[in-house]
């Protein structure tokens, strides 16, 4: 006869939840609408063949769970967060750290921490407070292609 132990058991999840079913991959929340950020998710999928990093558009119901459960303003579109774990990067933490997950030669760009992050964060800023009016904005979240769909989170 097994014995029951309360340290054993998975926390219960319902449909209801959008987190249940992340997969243990680290999650890129992104501006659904920005053309800029939907160019940089089309650029990092090539280049993580093995899909180790899943998408989820800032405005989804994953990615406003996500934001929710690490304290972010949902309203905020204007910062990417990388989901990894308990662990949260953002701004340009987050943009060096998908690199390094890229690997060779991308994660090169880890140099990039040797600018003090408020400075790093300053650049950051400055493009996503102008991202629309130079690289425009859709009407609507992007649908990724069928062959890509797995690792796009709604």
């Amino acid at each position: 006869m097994e014995r029951w132990n309360p340290m054993s058991e998975q926390p219960a999840t319902t449909d209801d939840d959008p987190l249940a079913d992340l997969g243990g991959r680290p999650v890129l929340l992104f501006d659904g609408v920005c053309n800029l950020c939907n160019r940089s998710i089309q650029e990092i999928i090539p280049r993580d063949p093995t899909g180790k990093i899943a998408f989820a558009p800032l405005q989804s119901e994953v990615g406003r769970a996500l934001q929710e459960r690490h304290g972010f303003d949902t309203d905020d579109l204007d910062t990417v967060i990388l989901v990894e774990g308990n662990s949260v990067h953002t701004k340009s933490g987050a943009a060096i750290r998908v690199a390094e997950l890229l690997g060779w030669p991308y994660a090169a760009l880890v140099l990039a921490r040797l600018v003090p992050r408020d400075i790093r964060n300053q650049i950051y800023d400055f493009v996503a407070d102008n991202r629309y009016d130079w690289f425009g904005k859709k009407d609507q979240c992007m649908v990724p292609d069928e062959d890509v769909s797995g690792r796009f989170l709604e």
